[in-house]
């Protein structure tokens, strides 16, 4: 799921537009700003590398969130982590 910030100016949605291309072509659009599927580790260095060029790590953030098993989950955050942005 991806939250890109500055989406009036078109340098954010531009941003907005890139995020999304990216993510769906490795991943199925749930809805708006979040995507779910399966992915391969060697697809996901990709998916994170790709997006890790195009975003604004000091506004926008992308939380990957992992599921190894059904009891458990794993979460990655790239660019401006929420709780940093309003200290």
């Amino acid at each position: 799921m991806y939250d890109i910030a500055d989406i009036e100016s078109e340098a954010g949605k531009n941003r907005v537009n890139r995020v999304f291309k990216i993510c769906k072509k490795y991943l199925l659009h749930h809805q708006k700003s979040v995507f779910k599927g399966e992915i391969t580790p060697a697809k996901l260095i990709k998916l994170t590398d790709e997006l890790k060029r195009v975003i604004d790590k000091e506004l926008d953030t992308i939380s990957i969130v992992k599921l190894p098993s059904k009891d458990s989950f794993l979460e990655e955050t790239l660019g401006a982590k929420k709780d940093e942005m309003f200290l």
